[in-house]
């Protein structure tokens, strides 16, 4: 199937699934994300394919949600969402959370290839991989805070590097560079940029010489792990927290004549970065 804002290639047992939009660093659309579960849902059956690799073209893994494209302004007024606070809860549910439970629930294994900025709805994106190997320059944050609400939709972080590191990355809105990341557990491996697309297929494809059921098996072991730990119920109970966060935003910038994207430039202007 040929996609808007996906590239696939095929290397052997291993599907690529490239996200296109360098021109906006691969902010996530609806479009996008859209595409991503349409290409999740055919890779879970077709036997030719044993592990998936998500990756962003261009220098960035991904900058997060897109708060304003062409294409996304375009997609908001051609499917407009429903009002008011029932209609913005509905879309951050299913644009954020519903969809990447089913991403970090697809039965085989996945793999984040992150160089570049991974913020916000990026690191949704690759935590809901199985493993990320980044590169040397990857850099990792969560900015929601800054902002005026608690966190991003999906409040992974907790159980990738531990509370008290993540209360410190939420708090600031600080960069996490790729070693740190994976001193504390978020990323798996550490490499050259110049090396991380072979590096990442690699391990990829090491892991596709393994019988597809057993990783299958081993990997809804590790997940079944997890939410007994309190994952399911810990997201789910941090996206309200979210949701809430939103109604405080909207009082914050009630009657601002500034777009998102603006809104989000001057926000880390204090901090420096």
């Amino acid at each position: 199937m040929t996609y808007t804002d996906l590239k696939l290639d095929q290397d052997g047992e291993v599907l690529k699934i490239t996200v296109d939009r360098p021109e906006v660093l691969n902010a996530q659309s609806r479009i996008m994300r859209e595409e991503l579960d349409d290409a999740f849902d055919n890779a879970a059956t077709d036997e030719s394919v044993k592990v998936v690799i998500i990756a962003g073209s261009g220098a960035n893994f991904s900058a997060g949600h897109d708060l304003g494209s062409p294409q996304e302004m375009a997609d908001r007024e051609k499917r407009p969402y429903s009002p008011g606070t029932a209609g913005e809860y509905e879309r951050s549910w299913q644009q954020n959370v519903a969809n990447t439970f089913r991403w970090r629930d697809f039965p085989k294994p996945t793999i984040a290839q992150v160089q570049g900025v991974c913020i916000m709805g990026g690191i949704i994106l690759a935590s809901s991989c199985d493993l990320i190997v980044a590169s040397q320059d990857a850099r990792f944050s969560d900015r929601t805070v800054r902002w005026g609400g608690p966190h991003v939709q999906y409040l992974g972080l907790p159980y990738e590097i531990g509370i008290r590191k993540a209360k410190e990355y939420l708090f600031t809105g600080d960069w996490m560079t790729a070693m740190e990341a994976e001193k504390l557990g978020l990323v798996n491996k550490v490499v050259p940029l110049e090396q991380l697309e072979e590096e990442t297929m690699n391990l990829a494809q090491r892991i596709a010489l393994q019988d597809a059921f057993a990783l299958r098996l081993s990997k809804a072991s590790l997940n079944q792990v997890q939410d007994q730990m309190g994952y399911r119920n810990s997201i789910m109970s941090g996206f309200h927290n979210h949701a809430l966060g939103l109604s405080y935003r909207r009082e914050i910038y009630d009657g601002e004549k500034v777009t998102s994207i603006e809104r989000a430039r001057e926000r880390d202007k204090k901090f420096g970065d």
